[in-house]
């Protein structure tokens, strides 16, 4: 394996996974009034309602996609009768129609932020930048699910390459050899989705893990209205 490769499908991945989760615990600690999604809202709500849904509902999706797709062996599908064939069709199906809605959601926010003057003007290059980045990732996802297949007389076998190196990088057992012969815009996709985990947390990203999942077991507040004697 070269110095590239061991570089690129090694030294790379942890290196951003670490700025990933030191820049969190970093911002964190030292910076918690920055840790918000800064919500435009009060600029420009209704093609924020539209974009923000579209894209929220498609990234969900596609990232319960790539846990299958990536985290189980193909093994463990086979194994429930699920054969190669039939989850590379509910893949290109399933896959294809989030990482679409994905992608319109994330270039009508870009459009937003660019053609509303209010939104522009109070924009940070973090903003953009984190936009930018993920339309790549999602762009590169889509060509990947939808256009490799048609170009290449049909779906190219992640699960025997980039899953088993995946699993291993997690595992702290990285095999670099198995990224050599993956096809480019698939080795851009995972690498264009390891500089957005670097830059995730200097980013208004964050506020992914600012969830209100308390209000999921909050009680109910009842409001009452005044009196006919007190009105």
């Amino acid at each position: 394996m070269s110095l590239t490769g061991q570089f690129l499908w090694v030294i790379l991945p942890y290196l951003a996974l670490s700025i990933f989760v030191l820049g969190h615990l970093y911002r964190y600690g030292f910076s918690q009034y920055t840790w918000t999604a800064r919500s435009s809202e009060f600029l420009e709500k209704r093609q924020l309602r539209w974009a923000s849904q579209l894209f929220h509902y498609g990234i969900i999706f596609v990232f319960l996609g790539h846990v299958l797709g990536l985290l189980v062996p193909a093994a463990w599908t086979g194994a429930l009768g699920v054969s190669e064939r039939l989850y590379q069709e509910q893949a290109l199906l399933l896959g294809g129609v989030a990482g679409l809605l994905a992608v319109v959601g994330i270039v009508w926010f870009n459009w937003r932020r660019w053609s509303v003057a209010r939104l522009r003007r109070n924009s940070s290059l973090g903003d953009y930048l984190a936009i930018a980045l993920l339309l790549l990732v999602i762009a590169l996802g889509i060509y990947n699910t939808l256009l490799y297949p048609l170009s290449h007389h049909g779906p190219y076998n992640y699960r025997a390459t980039i899953a088993p190196w995946l699993r291993g990088f997690l595992t702290g057992r990285p095999d670099a050899a198995l990224m050599v012969h993956v096809p480019a815009t698939f080795q851009l996709h995972l690498l264009a989705a390891f500089l957005l985990f670097a830059l995730w947390p200097f980013t208004r990203l964050v506020h992914l893990w600012s969830l209100p999942l308390a209000y999921l077991r909050r009680r109910y507040i009842l409001y009452r209205g005044l009196p006919p004697e007190a009105r």
